[in-house]
């Protein structure tokens, strides 16, 4: 049985005390038995000065790249993270100066690309050299903690989606995530951890024995997880990553797709514990809205040798091989950010979109951050808190 950090500290909740505290949130904290962080401790005397949302919004009421405008009540005021420009990424130094002491209790999934983990570094420079305390109650991450995949990111490229210095599939729980990023960038924060009890490296989140809440309106399970290292690039070009419906990145497609062709391609890669079967669907928003799009459903096999990026990227280079006058690689602002192409800054650079460009082959597009993976494995043992 795993215990999440959350409700490890409210075994003892003495050194909150007289102190003047913010909580980093959304509904992902939750205790065991699913009572929100704010209430439980509320309960027990503890007065939270403001809650700091993250996109999305503190219940996941608003898509991607939304500005969180409004945020239900809690008896507490509620900062919205995520606005209509990056500055609102980081808080206002008004909301810094009557706390000292943050609580960051959000389930991560696990990804470079989803952004919660990120604003926790943006707020930790946000604090740099200040006397606030960070606390990140640490949750699991869902796709197990050994796992690493796919290139670590140039500095340049850096964006909401790579604030991080890890590969697409990191492997890391938030609060690992934190000490390397405060060691990397040298910030000086007073961290904390509360660790977990009871999770182990080899873990997914179907064996933790806690309740999956669905942490944005498109990652609804563990499932979808599981495929997002992979499928979140998709967001990068003009094919429809399954936003509008009921599966969002199971599942792909765009009118230009013929999903029996491109299914028989596709075999040819021999990819791992996944099966592509054709389908068609309808997006009620987003990419291709109202339109019948042709496309793929993935089929995970077995999640222990699943390669979602190495899948995302075989899907992108078939896409290519197979449309070329008509796949497109997006150039459009993504998250604040119109210097570089969103699959770019998904992947960390150019060098993914270019050798796919280039005819290059599966072999060699997987090579190429072979070595980035390696480096990467040996620098995440440094800051390992679990087994």
């Amino acid at each position: 049985m795993v215990i999440n950090g959350l409700d490890i500290l409210l075994q003892d909740t003495d050194q909150l005390k007289k102190r003047n505290i913010a909580l980093i949130a959304n509904q992902t904290s939750v205790t065991r038995d699913l009572h929100y962080s704010w209430l439980e401790l509320r309960k027990q005397g503890i007065t939270l000065t403001r809650i700091f949302s993250p996109e999305h919004g503190l219940f996941s009421t608003e898509q991607d790249q939304v500005a969180v405008t409004m945020q239900p009540r809690t008896g507490c005021d509620v900062v919205s993270l995520y606005g209509d420009s990056a500055a609102s990424l980081i808080p206002d130094t008004g909301f810094l100066k009557d706390i000292d002491l943050v609580l960051f209790d959000i389930q991560d999934i696990g990804s470079r690309y989803y952004t919660y983990s990120n604003t926790l570094a943006l707020f930790m420079e946000a604090v740099h050299g200040l006397d606030i305390e960070i606390l990140v109650l640490d949750r699991p991450n869902p796709l197990d903690g050994q796992t690493v995949e796919g290139p670590l990111p140039d500095p340049v490229y850096r964006s909401f989606v790579g604030v991080l210095p890890v590969p697409p599939r990191h492997a890391m729980t938030a609060g690992e995530l934190a000490a390397l990023y405060r060691d990397r960038n040298k910030l000086d924060v007073n961290l904390r951890v509360v660790c977990m009890q009871g999770w182990k490296r080899s873990m997914h989140f179907s064996q933790t024995g806690l309740h999956w809440v669905v942490p944005s309106p498109n990652m609804p399970t563990l499932e979808t997880a599981m495929v997002y290292p992979g499928m979140c690039l998709f967001e990068g070009l003009n094919v429809s990553e399954g936003r509008g419906t009921t599966t969002p990145f199971l599942h792909f497609g765009a009118p230009f797709i013929d999903p029996e062709a491109l299914a028989a391609t596709l075999a040819s890669f021999e990819l791992p514990a996944v099966r592509f079967r054709p389908t068609y669907f309808r997006p009620s928003f987003h990419k291709y809205k109202n339109e019948v799009v042709g496309g793929i459903f993935l089929h995970v096999t077995d999640y222990e040798t699943f390669l979602p990026f190495a899948t995302g990227i075989a899907l992108t280079k078939a896409l290519r091989e197979m449309y070329p006058a008509d796949l497109r690689f997006l150039r459009e602002v993504y998250e604040f950010n119109d210097d570089f192409p969103a699959f770019d800054l998904l992947c960390g650079s150019s060098n993914e979109r270019t050798m796919i460009e280039n005819s290059r082959s599966f072999a060699d597009l997987r090579e190429s951050w072979k070595a980035d993976e390696e480096v990467f494995r040996s620098l995440k043992q440094e800051y390992h808190l679990y087994h």
